[in-house]
């Protein structure tokens, strides 16, 4: 059997092997994790990237980079056919951009308070909402629902209230302000990116899409 090593493959093999070391080595989780405090005072704005290789533990690291496997092949062969030669390189400036853009509210809301956040799950965002905006008809499943299936463009409106609405109420261990602005982001750099590099309107195909299917119940 072949293996293709794509870009969302070669980021899941080096996310995985850094995200296994600092299980097991201290000195590296402390030194990637996302930390305001260090940024503001130590100038250290390689956290805004590296704190996307490490991972909470193994189920954590397991969920971010299933997802990633099952939406990036998608979205990276979709910017391949939008983008050409320039499809690849501009996938994997989507994923390391993300990383950065979705922690930007972040450090600047706790820029000089105690705060920790790691994960790839903003970049995963921003994948997984440009498949959405490419695929706005495809199915895919709630995992609190088994075996329930709704539209790409549905779960994703969905996705953004409940993040919001978590964002909004705060606690827990989760950064719901990643996620949002890691998907807001994803969206921008897509609708960006196809209107000045490609030939096709991917704003006026996501809006077609929605009207032919909305157009059936309305």
């Amino acid at each position: 059997m072949n293996l293709t090593f794509t870009i969302t493959l070669t980021i899941i093999v080096i996310t995985c092997l850094v995200s296994l070391t600092a299980f097991f080595r201290e000195k590296v989780y402390e030194d990637f994790i996302f930390d305001p405090l260090a940024i503001t005072y130590d100038k250290q704005w390689y956290r805004f990237l590296t704190c996307g290789l490490i991972h909470a533990d193994y189920g954590h690291l397991f969920f971010n980079m299933f997802s990633l496997y099952v939406f990036g092949d998608g979205v990276e062969k979709n910017f391949v056919y939008l983008f050409h030669e320039k499809g690849r390189l501009l996938y994997l400036i989507l994923y390391i951009s993300a990383l950065f853009a979705c922690l930007i509210p972040t450090y600047l809301k706790h820029r000089t308070e105690q705060y920790r956040s790691l994960g790839a799950s903003g970049a995963i965002s921003a994948v997984i909402f440009a498949y959405i905006i490419l695929n706005p008809l495809s199915e895919m499943g709630l995992i609190i629902v088994p075996g329930f299936r709704i539209r790409a463009f549905i779960f994703g409106f969905l996705y953004l209230v409940i993040s919001s609405y978590l964002d909004k109420r705060g606690g827990g261990r989760i950064n719901h302000s990643a996620h949002i602005f890691g998907a807001l982001y994803g969206i921008a750099f897509l609708f960006v990116t196809s209107y000045f590099l490609s030939d096709h309107n991917v704003l006026q195909e996501f809006i077609q899409q929605i009207q032919a299917y909305t157009s059936r119940y309305f």
